[in-house]
């Protein structure tokens, strides 16, 4: 097993380079950290934290969109659409309905308490995301609860942004394959490749924030900035594939709703959560283990 403490004085050229480990090797240790540092059970506990965070997070998203007026509602219809693409599809029903009824909701002061309210409370899952990474990077939480509260917040807040600028990306594209559509008269054409385009932004977006979190979260003293890393690559082909999988296998199976009924919604979006944040968490320990097989400095 690697050691529990990772080096300071590490000069790592690329995380690309595994830390002179090789792809065999790197795969073993990676298997054995997943028990070591109890992921499975991490990634419950990163699930529950997800729920209480995701409906604040809606709500925070919503009063940002309404600093955008007529384009508000284009900017919900891009996020729920995303929603849809990727949660089972009784989970995004359910996302979607409470989503719709916040926004119907929503007043002037409501949304000043949106953006307090909403940002505070999903800024709770983003801690317990810095919190699970300490133990996946087997490092100690030496920082003040209000720093790390801090961290969540601005890491929150950057993740928002960066969801809002794809968004706004997205809705700009669409605009203009509708010109192209009218004036080139290739409709159909252009949807469908507008349609594939979408899925690789939202890989990347992931893949940035992973990458950021990794870098940001976890308290270690010495930090490498990557924008890509192999952790957040694999991190994210496996919530891809996994998100897939789930809705083929709800599609066919659908379990949940035969059994508990009308739970079965909540229910599928907690397992895909769960998948989510073990996704995450599979990604961070790549990246653990890299940093922690990188050679030291002799000086």
């Amino acid at each position: 097993m690697t050691s529990v403490t990772p080096p300071t004085d590490r000069r790592l050229d690329s995380l690309w380079k595994f830390g002179g480990l090789t792809a065999p090797r790197l795969i073993r240790n990676v298997l054995g950290a997943i028990v070591h540092d109890e992921l499975f059970s991490r990634a419950s506990g990163l699930a529950f934290d997800f729920i209480l965070a995701l409906f604040p997070l809606l709500l925070f998203m919503l009063a940002v969109f309404g600093l955008f007026e007529s384009h508000g509602s284009a900017l919900l219809g891009s996020l729920l659409s995303y929603f849809t693409d990727f949660l089972p599809p009784a989970a995004s029903q359910l996302v979607n309905s409470i989503a719709n009824e916040l926004a119907d909701h929503s007043s002037g002061g409501k949304v000043t308490l949106g953006f307090a309210a909403g940002l505070w409370f999903a800024s709770g899952g983003m801690s317990s995301m810095i919190s699970t990474l300490n133990g996946v990077f087997r490092v100690r939480e030496a920082r003040s609860w209000i720093r790390v509260r801090a961290i969540a917040l601005l890491l929150t807040l950057v993740m928002t942004i960066l969801l809002l600028s794809a968004l706004l990306v997205v809705l700009a594209g669409g605009h203009v394959v509708d010109w192209l559509a009218r004036e080139l008269a290739w409709s159909s054409f252009l949807a469908v490749v507008w349609k594939a385009l979408q899925w690789p932004a939202a890989a990347f977006f992931v893949m940035i924030a992973f990458s950021l979190v990794y870098y940001a979260g976890p308290n270690l003293e010495t930090r490498r900035k990557h924008w890509i890393t192999p952790g957040s690559v694999f991190g994210t082909l496996l919530w891809l594939a996994s998100s897939v999988c789930l809705r083929i296998y709800l599609h066919f199976f659908n379990t949940y709703s035969a059994t508990y009924g009308s739970l079965g919604a909540a229910i599928a979006l907690l397992v895909w959560l769960y998948i989510s944040g073990f996704s995450f968490l599979i990604g961070g320990e790549i990246t653990a283990e890299i940093e922690r097989a990188g050679p030291t400095d002799s000086n």
